[in-house]
């Protein structure tokens, strides 16, 4: 039996080189978008929320794209007044992919446990989804604007 076992150190395949290199490739052509048009003018090139136009109420996703247009521009608070938990899972979002190229500290392991199961993320988005079409404050603040 071998003592490199599970201490060796993980290879990265091809397929996730590419994986990432679209990836990276997708992200920066949605920046340059996101930087050359704004989603509050009209005429803009980005679709309305249909969930929004058909009900008048917010998705988990509204304010999403008016988010990432003030996050490439800089300014955070306006992203962060446009979609919350965008904001909040992409500080989570470095952290999960180190986690699944093999960075594995002891601290994160709890955290890389809960990602790993779907039932809380779709308790967080139901969660969410509610409380920001909720008239009352605080939740008036998890509304994009």
């Amino acid at each position: 039996m071998s003592l490199a076992g599970s201490h060796a150190p993980r290879r990265i395949r091809a397929s996730t080189v590419a994986l990432a290199g679209g990836g990276l490739a997708l992200a920066a052509g949605g920046a340059w978008l996101l930087r050359t048009f704004d989603p509050n003018a009209p005429g803009n090139p980005f679709p309305a929320c249909m969930f929004y136009s058909a009900t008048g109420w917010h998705c988990p996703g509204c304010g999403l794209t008016r988010s990432l247009h003030a996050l490439v521009h800089g300014d955070l608070p306006r992203a962060f007044s446009m979609n919350p938990l965008l904001l909040a899972l992409l500080a989570l979002a470095p952290l999960l992919a180190a986690w699944h190229l093999g960075w594995r500290p002891t601290w994160l392991q709890h955290l890389a446990r809960i990602a790993s199961d779907p039932r809380p993320w779709v308790a967080l988005v139901l969660v969410y989804w509610v409380a920001r079409n909720l008239p009352w404050a605080p939740f008036t603040l998890l509304a994009p604007g």
